[in-house]
């Protein structure tokens, strides 16, 4: 098994190892099609060279660290309380918030 994924912005795709977790724009392919995959007229494939292993959790550091900030970026929703003032706000995420337009 491998992992394809596609960098649109410089036109590549990378064919590699079989990724521990989904990530926008790739995609899980078996060995076979790995190895035949063609990619449109102007863009660069850049392949895995020899055989596709199995994933191993957490392989680097990288990808450790990627986990905890993910981790760390999720936020718990506290409902307001009774006779608490609502905040003039139509979404809130961390300490970012949407604010309604003006009418």
């Amino acid at each position: 098994m491998a992992t394809l994924t596609y960098i649109y912005s410089d036109s590549m795709a990378v064919v590699g190892p079989l990724a521990a977790f989904a990530e926008p724009h790739s995609y899980d392919l078996c060995e076979e099609h790995a190895v035949r995959l063609t990619v449109p007229r102007g863009w660069e494939v850049v392949r895995h060279v020899g055989e596709f292993p199995s994933p191993l959790p957490y392989a680097d550091d990288l990808e450790a660290l990627a986990d905890a900030v993910r981790e760390a970026a999720k936020v718990e929703v506290r409902p307001v309380e009774p006779g608490e003032d609502q905040p003039n706000s139509v979404g809130r995420r961390g300490h970012l918030r949407v604010v309604p337009p003006s009418v």
